[in-house]
């Protein structure tokens, strides 16, 4: 009790500034640890969903229920050898993987994963940017150059064609991906994450009594609907998962881009394509099913206690984990597309109709405006 009290009055002694600034690290640590954590055991529920899917029984012989193979799979990327092929860009080489696990880290300081009484946006979130939808949308792009940089400086056949497909498939994807969260900020005003979770408290007005619906953005507007099925399969693109995993498609590409490594680099590859999932799923979660809040029992305020901000944190935790079964499902369920089709399914059908969505969401909020 005497060590917590000389903490508490040190604490106290702080400049405000560096109580802010200890306070932001804290938060920026805790998210990469249960950054990390998720992306171990998402690979663990991906391995043994798809294992059920298959009629069989996945991994487990690591630790009860396998809940160690996500130890033992770190372990054995630890010791495999690190070995770097003569023909390589060396410089590039070892950059690229960097680069692609990169943008999920940088992305998360924006991301409002729990509640925080007496902040100015009632959220807990490591930097509440005002243009935060902007920020995360630059920072997405910059995934392709760790990919394409993979391909190029692997100075081999195989990955060179991987990063040029995975180039083309995320740059066309991207937009697609932009366009669909444009009615989202039509609808609320505002670019700050924090912002769009606290427009979607409450439960929804339309619906009746008898059936207390949460006021999500998914379920405010057909329109905003129609966002959410169009900013998944871009996210899905985005992330390279089945059926747009062309950059990869060991079928035809024997691996695409990442052939040439081994050992942590090529670990750094696996853990950026799960965390972009997860960061996709967290970004969903918060522009279209209402974050860390539900409507019922007073959740869909800032909590009060450090219990009720834990269970913030464990309810957003939740909707992210949901919508990874989503991905999981629909890789282990779809046949891949021909890459003609990818592209073609972009450019020609959901661009085109995400382009249209924003002119209808426009033209009903210049009606009721009126």
């Amino acid at each position: 009790m005497g060590l917590v009290r000389s903490m508490m009055n040190s604490w106290g002694q702080l400049e405000p500034v560096t109580q802010q600034a200890l306070l932001t690290l804290v938060r920026a640590v805790g998210a990469f640890a249960v950054l990390m954590f998720l992306v171990s055991y998402v690979v663990l529920i991906e391995r043994r969903v798809c294992a059920w899917i298959q009629d069989r029984l996945g991994p487990n012989r690591c630790g009860p229920f396998g809940l160690l193979q996500p130890a033992a799979d770190a372990i054995k990327a630890f010791l495999k050898e690190d070995f770097t092929p003569a023909h390589v860009r060396r410089v590039l080489f070892t950059l690229a993987p960097a680069l692609v696990m990169l943008p999920a880290i940088l992305n998360l300081a924006v991301i409002p994963f729990g509640s925080a009484p007496g902040t100015a946006s009632g959220s807990w979130v490591v930097a509440d940017l005002n243009v935060g939808l902007v920020y995360v949308f630059g920072i997405l792009s910059l995934s392709v150059y760790g990919i394409v940089l993979a391909g190029y400086a692997s100075n081999s056949r195989y990955p060179l064609l991987g990063g040029l497909r995975s180039g083309a498939q995320l740059i066309s994807y991207e937009v697609l991906m932009g366009l669909s969260a444009v009615p989202v900020f039509l609808w609320v005003g505002s670019l700050n994450l924090s912002e769009i979770l606290a427009a979607q408290t409450g439960r929804l007005q339309w619906a009746p009594s008898w059936l207390p619906l949460p006021n999500w953005l998914a379920l405010q507007s057909p329109m905003l609907l129609l966002s959410l099925c169009l900013f998944l399969v871009a996210a899905l693109a985005e992330t390279n998962r089945t059926p747009f995993d062309l950059p990869e498609a060991e079928q035809e590409l024997a691996g695409g881009y990442n052939i040439e490594y081994s050992s942590m680099r090529f670990a750094l590859f696996f853990m950026g394509e799960y965390a972009a999932m997860i960061l996709a799923a967290a970004l969903m979660t918060t522009l279209f099913f209402g974050g860390w809040t539900l409507p019922w029992w007073g959740l869909d305020r800032p909590a009060q206690t450090f219990l009720g901000g834990l269970l913030h944190v464990g309810i957003f935790l939740a909707k992210v984990l949901a919508l990874l079964l989503v991905f999981i499902w629909v890789r282990w369920m779809w046949p891949r597309f021909r890459y003609d089709q990818l592209m073609r399914l972009s450019w020609c059908k959901l661009i085109p109709l995400a382009l249209l969505n924003i002119l209808i969401t426009a033209i009903w909020l210049w009606w009721q405006s009126l």
